[in-house]
């Protein structure tokens, strides 16, 4: 095979996986360590991947890489659908529920289809609390649905609230389930995300609630992203869609988490 076709296919696995390693493509192609490292120097110079120790990720796993809101919108849609409606089926039935719907794009999905819940009784209410402008405007026609949003700054890229206001307020409240999207989740690192801010509100959301689910599809597993907002062991439930790698089921298994693959 050229270098051109191993260049070619390299991209692709790094397309596809997210992270390829540096043994795994010496025993693919047939070729010693030092050529993989030769041809992963090459696609790096040509901005195709970055190399880390042992091999390298795609642009788009690095530490601070986010897509807009708008972006996340059109990915992964028939994933984020089977997940919203595994999540949906984890809120109870009874006379007062309160759920806490982080921002993002899979929290959106839910949203989209609690704006047409309906008691299942005369006098059940259910109390949703959002940091999300488009979550909070999706459910704000709902008659039967009650809503708070809740104050601070607003962050352009993801239309989350974010900040001391928000944070302060959440530090106030005990609801009864957390829906949590992440960038990431991994087997050392737990539930990472990009930004600073956002990961400080996140944190104070699984610090509120009784118990967090967090909504990642398959893309998220294995990732890392700059800031931790939670460790696995706070998380309760990952409703995810394709089942964990090895050293990552280990470690939700270790963590008391229950995995739903929806």
């Amino acid at each position: 095979m050229f270098a051109e076709e191993r260049h070619q296919r390299i991209a692709e696995l790094v397309g596809a996986q997210g992270r390829v390693g540096v043994n795994e493509l010496a025993d693919l192609f047939s070729i010693t360590q030092e050529t993989v490292r030769r041809d992963l120097a090459s696609l790096e110079d040509g901005r195709v991947l970055r190399r880390v120790h042992g091999g390298a990720v795609s642009l788009d796993r690095l530490s601070r890489s986010e897509p807009s809101l708008s972006e996340r919108q059109t990915q992964h849609l028939e994933e984020k659908q089977r997940i919203a409606a595994a999540a949906l089926a984890l809120i109870p039935h009874t006379q007062t529920v309160s759920i806490l719907l982080d921002s993002g794009s899979t929290t959106a999905a839910l949203a989209d289809r609690l704006a047409d819940w309906t008691p299942s009784n005369n006098g059940d209410e259910l109390l949703a609390i959002t940091n999300s402008l488009p979550i909070a405007a999706a459910l704000g026609g709902s008659s039967h649905l009650l809503l708070d949003i809740l104050g601070g700054r607003v962050r352009g890229l993801t239309s989350a609230v974010v900040g001391a206001r928000a944070t302060e307020q959440l530090g106030a409240l005990r609801p009864d389930i957390a829906f949590l999207g992440t960038n990431g989740v991994h087997a050392d690192f737990g539930l990472s995300t990009p930004d600073p801010v956002e990961a400080a509100t996140k944190t104070a959301m699984v610090r509120a609630a009784r118990q967090i689910v967090i909504l990642a599809d398959a893309s998220k597993l294995g990732a890392e992203t700059l800031v931790r907002f939670a460790t696995l062991e706070e998380v309760d439930t990952l409703i995810t869609t394709a089942a964990p790698a090895p050293d990552l089921a280990v470690a939700l298994a270790a963590a008391g988490v229950e995995v739903v693959l929806a």
